[in-house]
């Protein structure tokens, strides 16, 4: 409802014909008005005068640090001047961090997590319930602070945004309360560092802090350059609370410190919000640290339109989702429509009039809809998106209500039928833009859908359930709305695939991001100074071995002079067939005498990309298969590799030389192994996520699509069955590199798979240079995740490497790890390295109201 805020009609009958807006703003006293600030400081008055004491006021509008629970301002520091979005005016001034700040941040955090890590699991639970009642009581002056900071209108902070933030604390109170039971095996990682961007910094902070101070870790803060306060006063109410120093620490500056505080090395783990063109640099300068790293890098938001849609619910919803896409926020940029064509015009002819009725205007007046920009440079890039789209010839409709003289606006805008190249399509668009694109078949609809390089989230509007599930589970994203847009809650998983990132947060899935296994020590390891593009660029030199100079004692001895043993091949097995290598050259493999066991096929990087081609023809079959089925398969292959026990530990034993007995154990804990992973297939799948919704909350368990493995070279049968059978368990097709020095088990497992029922193409077998091989694994840009089982160095090249697509990686910077002991070898945390999260939101009402 569109109307003016001036002087309207005063009688009764008037203001009913008129039905304007009258004013109703909301007073910025709690954080700004100027006020003498009460004794013994936050903690020091009753709650009533809390909520409207004037913080900014208190503190000078000069801010520095919050290290070791205490305000910190180091001498010789640059300022950054906070200014509200909505008015262009000064809020106070901040420092611009420097290195010696991150040292101080990170001792403090570190000394921090000696106490904290040590403390009962009762007690973290008391201290987070207390800091939650703590953030309750100023409720009101974080819902100001934030909206001034951010432009965001005063009514989506208050509405939305602080009980979510609420809920997430008092949800990961519970968890820490419950860490030992639900999560006995687990460890704290030590430190992590948390790097939100401009936006909604208060909810991401409490997103990504809750669970990492729930499992027991520290927290240091890097807020962003244009929303700083909130996350300031956040951290003094840690304090006031009553926590342990040290826990929560926030420090401010440019976006060139995140690698920094990165890098350091008293960090364990790097929890990232923003932009992908930082992730990757993320990726690449902590590569071969053993730093734990989760990315959530946003992405498009494609919203599917089917005829059956309510048109007038779903315009609605839309156009309340533009308030929130001014800056980086959880659920990616503005949505891009995707409409059947038979509903297309009237969707757009609703979205119009919805565009028109929203008000622009100050982020405290409490009728407005639409916010600042949380900076500048956004309105540049949408009015060049805009501009693009028109040349292009899209059509493009644009609501121009009176726009505020000072701060950044910006009209909400249609933009309708733009090319699928265009870059208002491909592009994240911060703002108060929607795209709108028409589809005809449901396949259609789909395909362009999952074109996008994101995969964050998605929303399906249909009054068809059968429809809209299917649809989700169709999608390459991590949440799915049904008839509903940008829910969220503590209790649900949210993370992405795609650029969009990995990891998750939120329900006990997030909590595995903050922890390790209790055998597993922390890893601080040092990155090698390589020349990224030379290493492993090319195959390395096989061991000496001149052609002829001993036979192959496979070939066996002959039985009659005129007749000898026929030679036994090794190639390479890919898409359900033995291939020789496109390098048409071979390896020795040596006993440990160094005396010739065989030649096997040196893999090249044509011998991959033909792999991974045949991976992903396989993949979609082996995936749409039930978890029954596939367990049938792994199940088969077991049975198949009992009945070749007997040879393949006289083989391990002839090449290791081990004892008969090692080696008949290690083939016998590899059937065990394998019979483990054929169980859990159908052990997994995901479950209900309790959530205040009214209506259900599915997670799925989703395999990852094309997956690489480069397994070690101790216990080379049991290693490389302990790897691919998890994956392959949980529907990914895989490409995998057996061990380098001891491949022929493996090899010898070709044959079972051929007997087995297993597709062609969903275990493929690379042999060769593990490093040669691996980096082009992690360089192919088809490649979904690759894990690495090997050396440092190789460890540093492939997350380096993967950072093209932003794979996920799973390396082990050299560590080895006991793959005869159950919780190394097929522990909790195979499965969320198989697979990743998606949270489907099914809202109900139609006989009930919620």
């Amino acid at each position: 409802m569109a109307g003016s805020t001036g002087e309207g009609p005063t009688s009764v009958r008037g203001i009913y014909e008129a039905l304007g807006y009258g004013p109703a703003r909301e007073g910025a006293g709690p954080a700004q008005v100027r006020a003498a600030p009460p004794p013994g400081g936050l903690g020091g008055c009753p709650d009533a005068w809390i909520l409207y004491q004037a913080w900014l006021d208190a503190h000078g509008r000069s801010l520095g640090h919050f290290i070791d629970g205490k305000w910190s301002k180091p001498e010789g520091r640059e300022t950054w001047v906070c200014k509200s979005p909505a008015t262009g005016k000064s809020l106070a001034t901040t420092l611009q961090g420097q290195r010696e700040d991150v040292e101080a941040a990170v001792q403090a955090a570190t000394k921090g997590f000696e106490t904290w890590s040590q403390l009962a699991c009762h007690a973290r639970a008391r201290h987070l319930y207390n800091l939650t009642r703590m953030i309750q009581k100023h409720q009101n002056t974080l819902t100001v602070l934030e909206s001034l900071d951010t432009g965001k209108p005063v009514t989506e902070a208050r509405v939305c945004d602080l009980p979510l933030i609420v809920r997430h604390f008092y949800h990961h109170a519970g968890w820490a309360q419950l860490m030992r039971v639900e999560m006995g095996g687990w460890e704290p990682l030590g430190v992590v560092s948390t790097i939100i961007p401009s936006g909604s910094p208060l909810v991401l902070l409490a997103w990504k802090v809750c669970p990492a101070l729930a499992m027991g870790n520290t927290v240091v803060v890097l807020a962003p350059p244009t929303a700083q306060l909130s996350a300031l006063l956040l951290a003094e109410l840690c304090t006031q609370a009553g926590l342990p120093s040290g826990i929560l620490n926030v420090i401010t500056g440019a976006e060139a410190l995140a690698g920094v505080l990165a890098t350091h090395p008293g960090v364990d783990a790097i929890a990232f919000t923003g932009s992908a063109e930082l992730g990757r640099s993320l990726r690449q300068v902590t590569a071969g640290l053993g730093k734990r790293l989760s990315l959530q890098l946003g992405g498009r938001t494609p919203v599917l339109i089917f005829e059956s849609a309510d048109l007038d619910s779903a315009a609605t919803e839309l156009t309340d989702t533009l308030s929130s896409h001014r800056g980086l926020l959880l659920g990616g940029g503005a949505p891009l429509i995707l409409v059947q064509e038979a509903v297309a015009g009237a969707l757009v002819q609703r979205l119009k009039a919805r565009l028109g009725a929203l008000r622009v205007g100050e982020a405290l007046d409490r009728t407005t809809d639409v916010g600042g920009l949380v900076d500048e440079v956004w309105r540049a890039a949408l009015q060049a998106h805009v501009d693009e789209a028109e040349a292009e010839g899209a059509e493009v409709f644009q609501s121009w209500p009176a726009l505020p003289a000072q701060g950044s606006f910006y009209p909400p805008t249609l933009i309708i039928e733009a090319d699928t190249t265009s870059r208002c399509v491909r592009e994240e668009v911060f703002g108060p833009v929607l795209v709108v694109l028409p589809f005809r078949t449901t396949k259609e609809a789909i395909a362009l859908a999952n074109s996008t390089p994101g995969g964050l989230a998605a929303s399906i509007w249909t009054e068809k359930l059968p429809l809209a599930m299917e649809v989700a589970c169709s999608l390459q994203v991590g949440t799915v709305w049904i008839n509903g847009q940008s829910m969220y809650d503590a209790a649900a998983s949210f993370g992405g695939c795609k650029e969009s990132g990995f990891g998750c947060s939120g329900g006990k899935e997030g909590l595995y991001e903050y922890v390790r296994p209790s055998w597993e020590s922390r890893i601080h390891s040092r990155a090698t100074d390589m020349n990224y593009k030379t290493f492993a660029a090319s195959s390395s030199a096989a061991p000496f071995h001149v052609p002829g100079q001993a036979k192959d004692p496979h070939s066996g001895p002959t039985q009659e002079a005129h007749r000898p043993s026929v030679d036994r091949t090794y190639k390479l097995y890919y898409g359900g067939a033995q291939k020789r290598s496109e390098g048409l050259s071979s390896r020795p493999i040596l006993d440990p005498t160094g005396h010739l066991m065989a030649y096997i096929a040196d893999g090249s990087a044509k011998d991959v990309r033909n792999a991974v081609e045949a991976a992903h023809k396989a993949a979609p079959g082996w995936r749409g298969r039930s978890a029954h089925a596939r367990a049938q398969v792994l199940f088969y292959m077991a049975e198949n590799l009992g009945l070749r026990q007997a040879e393949l530990a006289a083989e391990l034993a002839a090449l290791m030389g081990a004892t008969p007995e090692q080696a008949a154990q290690e083939v016998e804990l590899s059937l065990e192994r394998l019979f483990h992973w054929a169980a859990s297939c159908d052990k997994h799948g995901g479950g209900l996520q309790d959530t205040p919704l009214y209506g259900t909350n599915l997670l799925l368990r989703e395999p990852l699509g094309v997956l690489g493995i480069v397994c070690p070279d101790e216990n080379p049968l049991l290693s490389f069955i302990s790897l691919w059978a998890p994956a392959v368990a949980w529907g990914n097709a895989v490409i995998i590199i057996p061990s380098q020095c001891y491949p022929l088990p493996a090899l010898g497992l070709c044959q079972v798979l051929d007997t087995s029922d297993l597709p062609g193409g969903v275990l493929n077998v690379i042999t060769g240079d593990c490093d040669h091989l691996a980096r082009t694994l992690a360089l192919h840009q088809d490649v979904q995740a690759l894990w690495y089982f090997g050396s440092q160095q190789g460890s540093q090249l492939v997350e380096w490497a993967s950072a093209g697509n932003l794979k996920r990686t799973w390396v082990s910077c050299g560590a080895r790890r006991c793959w005869e002991d159950p919780s190394q070898g097929a522990g909790e945390e195979f499965l969320s390295q198989a697979t990743h999260c998606k949270s489907i939101w099914v809202p109900m009402g139609d006989v009930f109201a919620n």
